[in-house]
């Protein structure tokens, strides 16, 4: 058979034998090319991305009066979240909704922990309205707190419910707002002071100390709250007022040491743990971790300095008696003691204590009291099976958190007066204590010991601000938000993450 054989041809065409048609092979550069677009297609996005940067274009086209009437609420707004107690996530998330329900969609929030500033963004014709208001004052007043959330709750649902706006008017909530900020304490400050006295006997109770402990704790406390109180009228330092804070429980134990030759360690503990629970500690790392790293820093510093200042008030107190001649060894060999029962009922009053120490209203005070118990019995059972103090703390934040956002869903209290209280009892006094106990024998072969104690307390707050965090959002999730809060949320969110 010949290798020839003759091609189909046109009608009317004679062909001659040709060779078989064989297969036309890709030229190499050709080649080339189509595999490089295969490759950039297959890296390379052709979509718009998720969140474009600095191209916004909206402005409102509201009035100059209109923008500065909001701009100025707001900014109350947030001075009156912030002073009372709200973190800097929610107090953005907040003044977002309460600007867009008065129609201002342009605003940008940008927060310090000495400031507060509120921009309008008019478009390119209309200057941009940008002010700002120094925050001289930090206070947890929960009652406060809730009256003013609940106010902007009621404009938001009013905004929400009709296509007119809300039906208060910007002056009219001005002017509610000034009313419910100048309102008084629902009790007296007397109530403030047992409430710090009633938050350290239920710290020396979880330690197992007896009635005795009880009532000198409580009367160390009540000292303290009252002398605090004065040197705030006064204008001293907040260091120096920690530092003679912490002395005086020191100086109570040390006059028990002297007169009986007890080692009353669980005073100087309660004193501690009183002194912490009015720092922001749990506030640093929540805003550490929604991505206010400026605020979060500030808070941190502060939460060093007054720590600082708690150890020099011991030390203080311990040189002055060897000064005398009175060598008193505050025992750092102190654990948990005493039945669950009485445990539970300890956590149960520093609950309440910290509920009266802060003004929050009956219904939070309950609440608190009732989220304290689940929680420190969590812990207990984590000690119980072997886990970690921090690990521990951490799940036990964690039922906080959601507990606390499902009372503030359904019954409209604060979340921050139920997840402060309710995690008071697991703060790390222990371990700060032991820490300053092992630097205050000046030897240097024990400086590694003071760095674990320390690396445990600050774990042990991250534990308890992280487990707050997973358990609010894992509520969060349960209950869900409405849209204009989700909204907020997104735009208040620090942190940089990857768009897909």
């Amino acid at each position: 058979m010949s290798e020839y054989t003759p091609l189909t041809s046109m009608p009317g065409e004679v062909t001659g034998p040709q060779r078989i048609a064989r297969p036309q092979l890709i030229p190499a550069a050709r080649l080339g090319r189509h595999l490089k677009d295969a490759a950039v297609h297959v890296v390379r996005s052709s979509s718009p991305p998720t969140k474009a940067l600095g191209i916004r274009t909206d402005a409102d086209q509201a009035s100059q009066r209109h923008a500065r009437a909001v701009c100025d609420l707001a900014l109350r707004v947030g001075e009156a979240l912030l002073s009372t107690g709200a973190s800097a996530a929610d107090t953005v998330a907040i003044v977002l909704r309460l600007g867009h329900a008065y129609g201002i969609r342009s605003m940008h929030i940008d927060i310090t922990y000495t400031s507060i500033s509120v921009s309008v963004h008019r478009g390119v014709d209309e200057d941009s309205l940008t002010v700002m208001r120094v925050i001289t004052d930090r206070a947890p007043d929960y009652t406060r707190l809730e009256a003013v959330q609940e106010h902007i709750d009621s404009i938001i649902r009013s905004a929400e419910a009709s296509s007119e706006g809300p039906s208060m008017d910007v002056d009219s909530a001005r002017a509610q707002l000034t009313s419910l900020l100048s309102s008084p304490h629902p009790y007296r400050r007397w109530v403030v002071t047992a409430g710090a006295a009633i938050m350290s006997v239920g710290v020396v109770m979880l330690f197992g100390a007896g009635p005795l402990m009880w009532a000198v704790a409580a009367v160390s406390a009540a000292v303290v709250d009252r002398v605090q109180r004065v040197l705030y009228i006064w204008g001293i330092a907040a260091f120096f007022t920690q530092v003679l804070s912490a002395a005086i429980p020191t100086g109570i134990a040390l006059i028990m040491y002297a007169v009986g030759r007890e080692t009353p360690s669980v005073v100087v503990i309660s004193g501690i743990v009183v002194l912490l629970a009015g720092l922001g500690v749990l506030g640093a790392a929540q805003d550490a971790i929604d991505g206010y790293y400026v605020t979060a820093g500030a808070r941190g510093l502060e939460v060093v300095m007054m720590t600082l200042g708690i150890a020099v008030g011991v030390a203080m107190v311990m040189g002055i008696s060897r000064w005398f001649g009175v060598s008193m060894e505050v025992s750092p060999i102190v654990m948990l003691g005493g039945t669950p029962l009485i445990s539970t009922v300890g956590a149960m009053l520093i609950a309440l204590g910290f509920c009266l120490s802060t003004y929050s209203g009956t219904r939070a005070t309950l609440i608190s009291v009732g989220v304290a118990v689940p929680a420190w019995l969590v812990l207990e059972v984590g000690l119980f099976v072997g886990l970690a103090t921090p690990v521990g703390v951490a799940f036990a934040a964690a039922l906080v958190g959601a507990l606390a956002y499902a009372a503030f869903r359904t019954l409209h209290v604060p979340e921050a007066a139920i997840a402060t209280a309710g995690i008071v009892s697991l703060l790390p006094g222990l371990a700060v204590y032991r820490a300053i106990y092992v630097i205050m024998q000046n030897d240097p072969a024990t400086v590694s010991e003071a760095v674990i104690y320390f690396v445990d307390a600050i774990a042990t707050g991250l534990g308890l601000a992280g487990g707050l965090a997973i358990g609010g959002f894992l509520a969060r999730r349960k209950f869900g938000l409405d849209r204009a809060a989700m909204r907020a949320r997104r735009r208040s969110r620090g942190t940089y993450v990857a768009e897909p």
